[in-house]
């Protein structure tokens, strides 16, 4: 990938990617809150303003690298974790449960949306002189088309049953006590292993197939 195409591409990927981590952390944070946990909502965190969620490695750094390492195939961002007590929680391992789910779910909405909104973009577009058409709906259309992968790479990608990825979180309330305990064993070293996959190409073998038929699924609305 020339450097001309990592620009424009990093250009139309930069809000798809702060709107799905923001929507993403305060989908976890709000969660919480039905659920009886305030602390994210004490600590400033229930906020669609992206300052307020934005990690300089996760948000910026990260995404860049795997623009360029991956062709453009494979782009991940995080944001900083929205604060969760799970002791606030009636049923606190079904609330982490729960809260960790929301995430995802919240970014295969905005893949959704982004569909529809498109499909209405195209339609107008119709309507619309060549002018406009180049300088408006253009860029729009490649930001929701952007959009509609990112959203799903980002809600595939944290469904990985590892923790402190949302799968894992996910995975430790569903299962028995004594087996959760073992997954969130490997909580300290989870970090490590999501780079060991991101660096060997592993995250590309086992995401991919998923990714794609979530993308087929979800553009044929």
């Amino acid at each position: 990938m020339e450097t001309t195409d990592i620009i424009r591409q990093i250009a139309v990927s930069a809000i798809p990617i702060l709107v799905a981590i923001t929507f993403h952390e305060v989908a976890h944070g709000y969660a919480a809150y039905k659920l009886g946990d305030s602390t994210a909502k004490v600590m400033g965190r229930l906020t669609l303003n992206p300052l307020a969620h934005i990690d300089i490695f996760g948000t910026v750094i990260l995404p860049v690298m795997l623009l360029v390492m991956t062709q453009g195939q494979f782009v991940f961002g995080y944001a900083k974790p929205v604060p969760v007590n799970p002791l606030n929680f009636k049923h606190m391992r079904q609330g982490m449960a729960i809260s960790a789910a929301a995430g995802p779910a919240t970014n295969l909405i905005l893949a959704v949306v982004s569909v529809i909104l498109l499909k209405i973009l195209l339609f107008i577009a119709g309507l619309l002189s060549a002018e406009v058409i180049s300088s408006v709906v253009k860029p729009v259309a490649m930001m929701l088309t952007a959009s509609i992968s990112v959203n799903i790479v980002l809600a595939v990608f944290n469904m990985l049953p590892i923790p402190p990825l949302d799968g894992g979180r996910v995975l430790m309330g569903l299962l028995p006590y004594r087996y959760s305990q073992s997954i969130e064993k490997i909580e300290p070293y989870g970090f490590i292993i999501v780079l060991i996959l991101l660096i060997t190409g592993l995250a590309n073998i086992v995401l991919l197939p998923v990714i794609k038929m979530l993308y087929r699924i979800i553009t044929l609305i």
